[in-house]
C-alpha cells in the first residue's frame, strides 16, 4: 500500500441509506417516556443531519455507556450511573451518531447469552456490539489486587475456552446484532515476547477455533488488540491474514501513536477498520487514574488530540472509501468526552 494511506483519494461511497434515516428517525419521546427509564437528549437530534453525510460502513462508538455528565448529550437529563448502566442503551442507541458500542464489562467476566440478549432486545436491528473477550482467555497471567501477578494463566488463548465461554454466548445472545469479537492481550511477560513464535502459534490456533465456531457468520469481524509494540510486524500480519482476523487499532498510551500502527493495516489490506481509541498519550501507559481524574464528569473535550483525530479521519475516510466496514469506538479517557471526540470525527469526515 502507498504511504497515502489506502488510497485518501478514494470516493466515498453513498451516505446512509432512505431505509437507515428511516430507522433511526427523530424519536417521539412522549411516546418513548411511557416505556422507558432513560430518554435519549433531544439536542443530539441535530446531529442527524451529520450522520446523513457519513459513509453507511461505518460504525461510531463509546465504550461503555453509564455516564452521567452525558447528560445533554445523549441523555435528556440527570440519571445516575446505575441507572445509566442498566437502561442506558436503548437511549443511547438513539443518537444518529452511535450506531455501536464496546462492551467492556465482557473484558472482566464472561457474560451469559441471557445477558447478551438483554442488551440486543434494547437496540434495533441496526445496531451492532463490539465485544472484548475476557481476560480470563487473553491474559497471559492471572492478576489479583491492582493489576499485580499471582501466577502464569493456564488457559491463556484456550481455543475451546474462547469458544465456549465467549463466541457462542455472544453469538446466542446477540445473533445479527454482533459485530466485532475484540480479542486483547493484556501486557505480555518476557517469557512470553522472548518466544514470539510460540505466542503466535498459540493464538493461531486460538483463532482457527473462533473462525470455525463463526462460519456460519462471516459478517462478524474478528479483531486482535496488543498492549506490546514489539508485536506489530510481519510475523503477527501472517497469523491474523491465515485464519481471517484483521489488526484492532488500539490508541493507548502503551503503543505507539496511530502513524506507526497503520502499515499493519496496510499489510492486512483489503480489510475493514477496528480502532478503541482507549488513551490519550499524553498520560502515559499507566495514566487510566489520572485520565478520569481531569476529564470527569466526562462532559467537555479537555485534552484533545488533534493530530491523533485527523489521521483516524482520514484513515476511516480511505477504508470505507473502498466498501470495507469501519468499527471505531471512543473512550472518554481518549479526549474528556467520547460522544463529543465521535462528534468532531464525523465533522472532519464529512467535511
Amino acid at each position: 500500500m502507498q504511504d497515502d494511506l489506502f488510497g485518501d483519494a478514494l470516493p466515498l461511497p453513498p451516505a446512509n441509506t432512505p431505509d437507515h434515516a428511516k430507522s433511526r428517525a427523530n424519536p417521539d419521546l412522549s411516546a418513548l417516556r411511557g416505556m422507558a427509564r432513560v430518554l435519549p437528549a433531544p439536542a443530539g437530534q441535530e446531529w442527524r443531519a451529520l450522520a446523513g453525510q457519513l459513509p453507511a460502513p461505518l460504525r461510531f462508538g463509546v465504550s461503555t455507556w453509564s455516564y452521567p455528565g452525558w447528560e445533554g448529550l445523549v441523555w435528556d437529563g440527570e440519571y445516575d450511573s446505575s441507572t445509566l448502566s442498566r437502561h442506558g442503551l436503548g437511549a443511547y442507541h438513539r443518537h444518529p451518531l452511535l450506531r455501536t458500542v464496546c462492551v467492556d464489562r465482557t473484558f472482566w467476566q464472561p457474560l451469559t447469552a441471557s445477558q447478551y440478549a438483554g442488551y440486543a432486545g434494547q437496540v434495533d436491528d441496526d445496531f451492532r456490539f463490539v465485544v472484548k473477550c475476557p481476560s480470563s482467555i487473553t491474559d497471559a497471567q492471572v492478576r489479583g489486587e491492582e493489576g499485580r501477578t499471582r501466577e502464569a494463566n493456564s488457559v491463556f488463548l484456550d481455543p475451546s475456552l474462547a469458544v465456549q465461554e465467549f463466541v457462542r454466548p455472544a453469538l446466542e445472545g446477540l445473533g445479527a446484532k454482533l459485530g466485532v469479537l475484540v480479542f486483547q492481550l493484556s501486557p505480555l511477560p518476557l517469557g512470553w515476547l522472548s518466544r514470539s513464535a510460540s505466542l503466535l502459534e498459540k493464538l493461531g490456533h486460538m483463532l482457527a477455533a473462533v473462525r470455525e465456531a463463526l462460519s456460519a457468520h462471516e459478517a462478524v469481524i474478528v479483531a486482535v488488540e496488543v498492549r506490546d509494540p514489539e508485536l506489530l510486524g510481519q510475523a503477527m500480519v501472517d497469523t491474523l491474514k491465515a485464519h481471517g482476523a484483521t489488526f484492532c487499532l488500539g490508541l493507548h498510551g502503551k503503543m505507539p501513536p496511530i502513524d506507526a500502527q497503520l502499515p499493519m493495516l496496510r499489510a492486512l489490506w483489503p480489510g475493514p477498520l477496528v480502532c478503541r481509541w482507549n488513551l490519550n498519550r499524553v498520560f502515559g501507559p499507566y495514566g487510566y487514574a489520572d485520565a478520569q481524574k481531569k476529564h470527569d464528569p466526562f462532559n467537555a473535550l479537555l485534552s484533545e488530540d488533534i493530530p491523533t483525530r485527523t489521521v483516524l479521519a482520514r484513515t476511516i475516510r480511505g477504508i470505507t472509501g473502498a466498501g470495507q466496514p469501519a468499527y471505531v469506538t471512543v473512550s472518554n479517557d481518549a479526549e474528556g468526552c467520547a460522544p463529543l471526540s465521535i462528534l468532531k470525527l464525523a465533522q472532519a469526515i464529512a467535511g
